[in-house]
């Protein structure tokens, strides 16, 4: 196994340019174990615990699809129990109620949990993130002192019940209600017609005996906006009285998780149930908030809750590795043809440069998405540590804003690695041909389970939406206050030259001059090899996208249409905006990565790696940077070729690269897939 970098040499590309120094080959092997320790991170112990821990009890992986529904939420419901007596999953609460007060490493555990069963994980996820993460960052200390422990051990079971059958993705329209009765100091539950019941509840169908509920507050005949309180579900095992449930079924996946739906009705329950961090009802009907404007208020509670978003990303990247780590060690061992198309002499599947194609872009995408999303779980780690107050007027404004681009990184990156991990699971599955369709060798699981992460923080789409609504503006405080008319008129208003100004590019035509590297011909004079290239070719795609969608924002309205017109037809260019900007944001991490790794082995795979993935992602979208002058045929055809030269030099290191995974075995579950990956 190597350990030193090969001697470096001038690099010529398939143009005939010569590009930065690079290796004069790639090496052989891979230190395996250095590419782990680096991928682990600052949470390295703990991972691996997750992973020991997990593999102890991969059974369930092996009978899941023979257990009836029932006995499978039952299993599940064990090892989710019995993983939280190790503290585990509970690493996001205070100390003084059993956890570590460390978000950074509840993130890590959580992602490394999802390389296992993902009925497990979801359990995980609805008791300890979303349940017990909203009375954390909802409730204030009584609540805490009450719950938290009892949550933490999975004594005190709980749902986490926001979304409703009528209304997905726009959780300001919810409309269960919450109506304060001054007379017995309570608050009366309402679900107003069957539309409304809550959706999709995970811990509801069984299990769930509390549940944070997300309504309507209605005060004094006022209504103040959507609010979480405090409500039992279930009593000694039955609803309790006034709750209505319902098991939502078999489903396309996570059959071990008991997804279900609640009505109330006039269910009563005490004021303190209300989780008040954010505002407060006095015993005579007087309603509090350090948040004046609703809208603000609304969106700083569900910005608290930003942490599931975080980790559903890293449990997607986890699948998507172990889609990968399969279908790799199955393309180093299955052999077809031969070279000369005789039977004699067959070749491995990864020696065909098909399948190099297959996989190789997508492993260097997954390494790409595991930096973006590291450093993205760092932020979220600092912003806790510094949390940034109830909002109000004495909250610092720069900390504000770092926690919106937070929030809106977060949504973006979701979205990219909940796409990815789809995409990739299915070329997998494909690529190991009928052994992938086999439910032993757990294709059947990986492409079932995570499917709903797409949806599972609403729509891709609508989360790209958020994404390209703060890009429009760094005055990203006045439009977390606007819906999406008021913002098409604000942007409308402003001018483009002005909105673009304001997002921190200066003018467009000024910002695309700043992005080129040098000269009227800088795309057919630079390497394709140099990073410079190759950032400036996305940071060129996400300036010019971002200009046009204002531009179409403003000559909509100025055409006499209506603002909600108007966005509908721009919609696709702000999210096209929003993907480029979340392309270039990837790349960049991924490219200081490289920069900031010792020299070796491990550098020079991961600059493989990163030039694989820059230069895939401008082969895939060529269409447009031919479209705006920033390929001609001859150099698009020529990262064609340098997209399957990399893929050549990637071929002898496939297998340490996701053995760099560090997946156990028994989690990979694919009994003819077991043996160790040959280079």
């Amino acid at each position: 196994m190597a350990t030193d970098a090969p001697p470096l040499t001038a690099q010529t590309d398939q143009t005939g340019q010569t590009g930065p120094p690079t290796p004069a080959g790639p090496p052989d092997r891979v230190d395996v174990e250095a590419l782990t320790t680096l991928l682990d991170g600052p949470h390295g112990d703990l991972r691996r615990a997750v992973r020991e821990r997990i593999a102890e009890h991969a059974s369930i992986l092996v009978y899941r699809e023979e257990l009836p529904t029932p006995e499978f939420r039952e299993r599940v419901l064990q090892l989710v129990r019995t993983l939280a007596e190790t503290g585990q999953t509970s690493l996001g609460f205070p100390v003084a109620y059993g956890g570590a007060g460390d978000v950074g490493a509840s993130v890590a555990a959580f992602e490394t949990l999802a390389l296992g069963d993902l009925s497990v994980l979801v359990k995980v996820g609805v008791q300890f993130g979303l349940f017990g993460g909203a009375v954390l960052q909802l409730g204030t200390q009584r609540h805490h002192d009450r719950y938290l422990a009892r949550i933490a051990s999975g004594e005190l079971l709980g749902c986490f019940a926001m979304t409703e059958t009528g209304h997905g993705s726009n959780v300001a329209a919810l409309e269960t209600v919450a109506t304060y009765d001054p007379d017995t100091d309570e608050f009366v539950i309402t679900t107003p017609r069957e539309e409304a019941g809550k959706d999709y509840i995970g811990n509801a169908a069984a299990h769930g005996e509390l549940a944070v509920v997300f309504a309507q507050l209605v005060v004094a005949s006022q209504a103040h906006g959507v609010h979480a309180l405090l409500v039992p579900i279930r009593v000694d095992g039955e609803p309790a009285p006034g709750v209505r449930i319902e098991d939502d079924g078999h489903k396309m996946g996570l059959n071990g998780v008991d997804n279900g739906r609640l009505w109330f009705t006039d269910v009563r329950v005490p004021r303190e149930v209300l989780l008040d961090r954010f505002a407060q009802v006095s015993a005579e009907g007087e309603y509090r908030s350090p948040i004046e404007n609703p809208n603000k208020r609304f969106f700083t509670m569900l910005g608290t809750l930003i942490q599931g978003r975080v980790s559903v990303s890293g449990a997607s990247l986890s699948a998507s590795k172990v889609a990968l780590a399969i279908a790799v060690r199955y393309a180093l061992q299955r052999r077809q043809f031969g070279a000369d198309g005789s039977d004699a002499g067959e070749e491995l599947l990864l020696d065909y440069g098909l399948h190099q194609r297959r996989l190789l872009p997508l492993l260097a995408r997954t390494y790409a998405l595991h930096f973006a999303q590291e450093e993205l779980v760092a932020q979220l780690h600092d912003s806790f540590t510094e949390p940034a107050g109830d909002g109000g007027g004495d909250v610092d404004a720069e900390r504000q804003a770092a926690r919106r681009r937070l929030e809106s990184r977060a949504a973006g990156t979701n979205a990219l690695a909940t796409w990815h991990a789809t995409r990739t699971i299915q070329e997998s599955r494909e690529a190991c041909g009928g052994a992938g369709y086999l439910a032993v060798n757990r294709f059947a699981a990986l492409k079932a389970d995570p499917d709903v992460f797409t949806t599972f923080e609403g729509d891709n789409h609508v989360l790209l939406q958020l994404v390209a609504k703060g890009l429009l503006t760094d005055y990203a405080q006045a439009f977390g206050d606007m819906d999406r008319i008021e913002l098409v008129r604000y942007v409308a208003s402003l001018g483009v030259e002005t909105t673009i100004e304001r997002a921190g590019v200066h003018t467009w035509l000024e910002r695309i001059k700043d992005v080129l590297p040098g000269g009227d011909d800088w795309d057919q004079e630079a390497g394709l090899l140099d990073s410079d290239y190759q950032r400036a070719m996305y940071r060129y795609r996400e300036e010019h996208t971002l200009a046009a969608a204002a531009r179409r924002l403003k000559r909509g309205i100025d055409g006499g249409l209506a603002a909600g017109e108007v966005f509908s037809r721009v919609q696709p260019h702000l999210i096209a905006a929003a993907r480029a900007h979340l392309e270039r944001q990837v790349l960049e991490v991924f490219v200081e990565r490289v920069r900031a790794t010792p020299d070796g082995d491990v550098k020079v795979a991961l600059g493989l790696l990163c030039d694989l993935h820059a230069l895939s992602g401008i082969e895939a979208d060529r269409a447009w940077f031919l479209e705006h002058g920033r390929l001609s045929s001859q150099r698009s055809k020529a990262i064609t070729r340098e997209v399957d030269s990399l893929n050549r030099q990637l071929r002898p290191l496939a297998g340490d690269l996701v053995d760099a995974f560090a997946i156990p075995p028994e989690l990979l579950r694919a009994p003819a897939l077991l043996a160790p990956a040959s280079p």
